[in-house]
């Protein structure tokens, strides 16, 4: 990924991603994305950015494998954070889903993930400390709820799932407020393209949309223009 088209996504919501991965196939019926409402601890920032790095966490019951094993899985989990490549998102299936507890996603958790320089954090599960969370650190996670209860991680690196979404080891991902979507590998080298495709081709119906006296006439003409960018 080439710092303009790190730039590029940073600069748009997930939605347009949405649709100029569509642009780049030339179709409709793109899947890999989130289903469901999820919550972002910081909804005005920008999205966040970044190849998965994936783990699975539980927190409903107590671990049955013994404290140095889970201690042992625990710092490996760090380190397995700490060595991505960055641009990094934090992609965190709860097994516990959907009666998820364990609010893995507080203030030391997510400064910890921040300082190892991630983007932000993916998760199914549950994140606290909505007021002390670090600016420049989204959380988009499946709730919100003030006890971490037994929570310890189970797996690293395998394939998570997330709201519907299938995510493996080193997918590029792109979240917000809205949700998350995994980009294709095949259209990576042209997406940059695609979304100034869009923005240029959603502008022709969107301009004269916000003018006054907008009435249908225009509209027609508008759509028109706009129905034939897309061509």
């Amino acid at each position: 990924m080439t710092p303009s088209l790190l730039k590029k996504l940073q600069s748009v919501d997930t939605p347009t991603v949405c649709n100029a991965i569509e642009v780049a196939q030339g179709k409709r019926g793109f899947d890999a994305f989130t289903r469901g409402t999820m919550l972002c601890s910081a909804p005005d920032e920008p999205a966040i950015v970044g190849f998965a790095r994936t783990a699975k966490i539980a927190a409903v019951n107590p671990p049955s494998e013994a404290s140095d094993v889970i201690k042992k899985r625990r710092m490996a989990y760090y380190k397995h954070m700490s060595d991505a490549p960055m641009p990094a998102v934090a992609v965190v299936e709860d097994s516990d889903f959907p009666d998820c507890i364990g609010a893995y996603w507080g203030e030391v958790n997510t400064t910890i993930h921040k300082g190892f320089g991630l983007s932000g954090t993916l998760t199914n599960g549950v994140m606290r400390d909505l007021g002390d969370v670090p600016e420049g650190y989204p959380v988009i996670a499946g709730s919100i709820g003030p006890s971490h209860g037994f929570v310890h991680v189970k797996e690293i690196g395998t394939p998570v799932e997330v709201f519907g979404m299938q995510v493996a080891e080193g997918d590029l991902i792109h979240a917000d407020r809205h949700g998350a979507v995994v980009i294709p590998v095949d259209v990576i080298d042209v997406l940059e393209h695609s979304i100034d495709k869009l923005l240029s081709t959603e502008h022709l119906i969107l301009e004269p949309a916000r003018k006054d006296g907008f009435d249908f006439d225009m509209f027609e003409k508008a759509w028109t223009a706009f129905e034939n960018s897309r061509t």
